[in-house]
């Protein structure tokens, strides 16, 4: 009975004098919720990493409005469920800030949830900063003040995409093979509707979808792909759905143009190389680690030599730096006032040129490029993968060259 009582007056003293898990406010929070196992974790261990890194990076300059950043991992194994138990662990820890990118189907889950949470537990809310989900519906009818998105949406992407796709006179014959969840639902629409628009003479030989992360052996939609004639190929596949995809392509030989989003994942370059299919790997991303910008190489080099890998998420960075901004800004770590803070920022961006974080949907907007994976030159310091090759830019466009409209009808804090 009395060790219980000194016990119990120990405990009270740590919270009253700021010991023991009060010390734990004094850091930023943020709740990582993406795959660190299963299928998708190559990309879920890539992005743990970006943000742990940009941690270390903001706290070496003294953290944002005192306080130093502390990332919180939380595996939700690329599933909606399984996301929506680890944010309310992460809550129930003190974490006001969740961040998380691998999978619309997930983003769309913990927007939801985040939004209800808010609603039920005013002066306690959160903030969900999405760096990588990127169907269009979660900033146009599905958008909400708490949710910011760092990654353009797939109809940007495509967009620029398609843009460069009409001037390519070659292409004939365009086969689309996509994930079968609202992501690749979204790549595939966009897709047909701007072909039709812009190339109403290219022809639409497939529509393929397959399961999420569950295909191993891709060689039956690599036949199709192969007897129908397509000299291109357009697929938002990421992690092992593109690797494996690739792969497929390179045992069956088979020669087509690949028009991607996510082809510079982990696997991705080392199943292009194996293709022999030289500068005919396409990328629409927010960077490129051989653009000849000091910025762009200095993190490359710092990020290579902890981690040994590429950059893959510059976003991330962008993301984590305007936060840090914002804090600042707001003097507060209060979520509502951080994203009053964020809207309409404007920002220098990792790979240089001004983004901006528009007001009305909570989308980032920032310069794009398009890449291609191939044979280096000596102005192509970085290869991917150690395959030798590298990604080359091919075209360019400033942000304001990227904007869209929205839809968002968003109900703003009072």
């Amino acid at each position: 009975m009395k060790a219980r009582f000194v016990a119990a007056l120990l405990t009270a003293a740590a919270f009253v004098f700021g010991f023991g898990p009060a010390l734990a406010q004094d850091t930023i929070k943020i709740a990582y919720i993406d795959p660190l196992s299963g299928p998708g974790a190559t990309v879920g261990e890539v992005g743990l990493k970006t943000f742990q890194f940009m941690a270390d990076e903001l706290n070496a300059k003294g953290g944002a409005a005192g306080k130093k950043f502390e990332i919180l991992p939380y595996d939700n194994k690329t599933n909606p469920q399984e996301s929506l138990i680890q944010v309310q662990k992460a809550v129930d820890a003190g974490a006001r800030i969740i961040t998380q990118g691998n999978g619309s189907s997930v983003a769309a889950a913990l927007s939801e949830w985040v939004a209800k949470y808010n609603e039920r537990n005013p002066g306690k809310e959160v903030m969900y900063l999405n760096y990588a989900a990127v169907d269009p519906v979660l900033t146009n009818s599905k958008c909400t003040f708490s949710h910011f998105r760092w990654d353009a949406n797939s109809d940007i992407k495509m967009e620029a995409l398609t843009n460069y796709m009409k001037g390519k006179a070659a292409i004939k014959k365009v086969y689309l093979i996509n994930q079968d969840y609202s992501f690749g639902q979204a790549v595939r629409a966009t897709a047909v509707t701007m072909l039709k628009a812009k190339r109403p003479d290219i022809a639409i030989v497939g529509d393929e979808l397959h399961p999420l992360l569950k295909v191993t052996d891709f060689a039956p939609y690599i036949a199709k792909i192969k007897a129908s004639g397509a000299d291109s190929v357009i697929t938002g596949n990421w992690s092992q759905d593109f690797a494996l995809l690739l792969k497929a392509s390179a045992d069956a030989g088979l020669q087509v143009d690949w028009y991607t989003y996510y082809a510079g994942g982990t696997g991705g370059p080392t199943s292009v190389k194996q293709t022999g299919l030289n500068h005919r790997v396409y990328e629409i991303r927010e960077g490129s680690p051989n653009k000849d910008h000091a910025g762009t190489k200095a993190n490359e080099t710092a990020f290579r030599d902890k981690y040994k890998m590429s950059i893959l998420y510059p976003r991330a960075m962008n993301q984590m730096r305007m936060l840090a901004v914002a804090v600042d800004k707001a003097k507060s770590t209060d979520p509502i006032k951080i994203g009053l803070a964020l809207e309409d920022m404007k920002f220098e961006v990792m790979n240089g040129g001004e983004g901006f974080m528009r007001k009305d949907d909570h989308q980032f907007f920032q310069p794009m490029y398009l890449v291609s994976f191939g044979e280096r030159t000596a102005a192509e310091p970085f290869d991917e993968e150690g395959t030798g090759w590298g990604w080359r830019q091919i075209a360019a466009l400033d942000a304001k060259d990227t904007v869209i409209p929205t839809t968002c009808k968003m109900e703003r804090p009072k």
